[in-house]
């Protein structure tokens, strides 16, 4: 009786893992996928909450770090914070927006200020500050979702001192979720978003009320503001000092350019210029930096004026939920629990947004430049890694918040800084000199509060240094690794390229590779006698040359067009341009093939110089030992050996 056999489990294992793309593709497009259509999409308000469970949910922990960093000074404080988000991170992002409507961001407007290695290298930067971000968003979202859940005073007796592991488990539930599959549920998040706002809005009420009912606390914390600092100066000046601090409250600017493709915009948008998207998507911006700020206003004050100094120290009952505490106290434990559960809520699907955001991030650009392997493609490796380096940064930084603060405001401040930089840039080719000053005053704000916040807090510079190099290592090792690959995504051939190639499918196809030079009638007349000569062919023979102007040696995928013309009467000549030499003539070659059925034969000379010196020419600037590595591409391309295109060289 025959037996049905079963694949071994590695194999089912392997299968799994690698399973199709990500479901989050079919809601972030990467840069192959078809566009989406301009008029489909949410409002922009459900968008909004969509953005806002990371960047509102940093009330969970901002007021409490607020008040560690500036003291009594924490509304001051705050009040800079929201004049430079409302008068220089939305200005920066309404621009953002109207630049990239496809939601790539700052770092695509970077990526088309810079061309060859040297801009493939700083967007692979960029890209380690974004991985920062939002794996530090995933880290301490989860910390402090653990700490709200640890200081419930109905569960701190039975899960104090356990905050490391609910937080390990808080992450590895984020993964398990991305394992099994997820969408982003924007319905989920206008929930979330609206109940927690809510809740936040009673707390800030009742806190207000006590602040007005109870006089003595106004005039006690103005006297001691006057007595530590002096002047209203000598406050403000302090305020610009600790700024870099309060950091955290730019997040969620990057995610809210991010989900334009969320978007609806107008019935008669086009993917060109999607200008209702554009604009509803300003809306967005707008809207959650004014709802945010006023919050941020509203929780510094109560919660500098309500809850003892002590209380926000390491230990203390407000370090890392302030505005939880307040509820507690003032509004008792079963709407302090609600509370926490909303917070807990809200905070773990900030991490949620974030993982959807790293996983549509690297595919966005590290898969263009070659520099990905292939399972990269595939979400639930990247998955493991990404929970694995999260459960390596919760044990570095011991599960907490304060911790964990720097190298999240250093994440944020790289990209606004990017960002800021971007859009100055692009005012100054619009020939806007009014927007090209306010956009650069901007750029050198971000920039010191960037650098003031490495010199103080380094770790968010050694995480971001560890993610480039990290990124750096396995693009360069991906790159070799696909050094041979096919990468030519299309070859279109014009009309008289086409004509030379019919006319030669009546004989044997025979091309020659000649790199350019005069382009004169000898030295086609001698290439011509020379390939004879060293390949013993007969006089009658007659050839059609191929030559290949090299473009952007650092780009990887691209399509490639063909075109022929007719030089000193006589000799035909097929014109391409591309990255890379070696891959633009195997896609001819293989093309040629299948739109003739014949098998077409090229002609090379031996590339002088040491074969290991012209491989790095090969693969830094697309030329150099271009007959073996020709050959070799066709070989990956097309495993059978008598389909395959001839490659001859003398």
């Amino acid at each position: 009786m025959a037996t049905t056999e079963h694949p071994p489990s590695t194999g089912r294992l392997r299968a799994w893992l690698l399973e199709g793309l990500s479901d989050l593709a079919k809601q972030h497009p990467g840069p192959h996928a078809e566009p989406e259509p301009a008029h489909q999409g949410q409002r922009w308000w459900r968008v909004m909450c969509l953005t806002g469970v990371d960047y509102f949910s940093t009330l969970g922990y901002q007021p409490g770090i607020a008040a560690l960093a500036a003291g009594l000074l924490s509304p001051v404080a705050t009040i800079v914070l929201v004049v430079v988000t409302l008068a220089g991170a939305l200005p920066v992002y309404r621009r953002v927006a109207e630049e990239s409507p496809r939601g790539e961001g700052s770092i695509a407007m970077l990526e088309r200020l810079l061309s060859f290695w040297q801009g493939k290298l700083f967007v692979l930067t960029l890209l380690g500050f974004a991985a920062t971000d939002f794996l530090i968003t995933i880290t301490l979202s989860a910390a402090d979702a653990s700490t709200h859940l640890v200081e419930n005073p109905h569960l701190t007796g039975a899960l104090h001192g356990h905050q490391m592991v609910i937080t390990l488990l808080l992450v590895a539930l984020l993964g398990a979720v991305f394992l099994k599959g997820f969408l982003e549920a924007i319905g989920v998040a206008v929930a979330l978003v609206g109940i927690y706002l809510a809740l936040n809005l009673v707390v800030v009420i009742t806190g207000l009320w006590h602040v007005v009912t109870a006089g003595h606390v106004i005039t006690d914390w103005s006297g001691a503001l006057t007595t530590e600092h002096g002047n209203v100066f000598a406050m403000i000046g302090v305020a610009l000092i600790v700024f870099p601090k309060l950091a955290l409250g730019l997040s969620g600017f990057e995610t809210g350019v991010a989900v334009m493709p969320h978007v609806q915009g107008d019935p008669g948008d086009t993917d060109e210029r999607p200008a209702g998207r554009i604009r509803d998507t300003k809306k967005l911006l707008t809207t959650a930096a004014l709802v945010m700020s006023c919050f941020l206003i509203a929780t510094s004050f109560i919660t500098t004026l309500l809850i003892p100094e002590r209380e926000f120290e390491p230990g203390g009952g407000a370090n890392g939920r302030a505005l939880a505490y307040l509820a507690h106290e003032y509004l008792g434990s079963v709407f302090g629990t609600v509370y926490d559960a909303s917070t807990i809520a809200i905070l773990w699907f900030a991490g949620a947004s974030a993982m959807a955001g790293l996983l549509n991030l690297m595919p966005r650009y590290l898969p263009r430049y070659g520099m990905a392997p292939h399972w990269a493609r595939a979400v639930r490796p990247m998955v493991i890694v990404f929970i694995l380096v999260a459960f390596l940064v919760t044990w570095i930084f011991d599960a907490d918040v304060d911790k964990q603060g720097g190298a999240y405001a250093t994440g944020v401040l790289v990209l606004i800084s990017s960002a800021a930089i971007a859009v100055t840039i692009a005012a100054r080719k619009a020939g806007q000199r009014g927007w090209t000053l306010g956009f650069g005053a901007i750029a050198a704000v971000f920039l010191y509060t960037t650098v003031v916040n490495v010199i103080e807090r380094p770790d968010g510079v050694k995480i971001g240094a560890c993610f480039i190099v990290g990124i750096m290592l396995i693009s360069l090792l991906s790159r070799l690794a696909r050094a041979f690959e096919l990468r030519v995504t299309r070859v279109t051939l014009d009309p008289l390229a086409e004509r030379f190639v019919r006319d030669m499918a009546h004989r044997r196809i025979r091309f020659i590779a000649n790199e350019p030079g005069r382009r004169d009638k000898a030295e086609y007349r001698d290439k011509a006698e020379q390939t004879k000569a060293d390949n013993d062919l007969p006089e009658q023979e007659d050839f059609v040359f191929v030559e290949v102007t090299v473009t952007d040696p650092s780009e990887f995928e691209a399509g490639l067009t063909v075109r022929g013309e007719v030089l000193h009467g006589r000799y035909r000549v097929l014109t391409l341009e591309s990255a890379s030499i070696p891959n633009a003539l195997a896609a001819l070659l293989l093309h040629v093939r299948d739109l003739t059925g014949r098998t077409p034969h090229i002609y090379f000379e031996w590339t002088e110089g040491n074969p290991f010196a012209n491989f790095l020419r090969f693969f830094l600037f697309g030329q150099g030992e271009v007959a073996p590595v020709t050959r070799e591409v066709l070989r990956e391309a097309e495993p059978d050996r008598e389909r395959r295109p001839r490659v001859h060289t003398g």
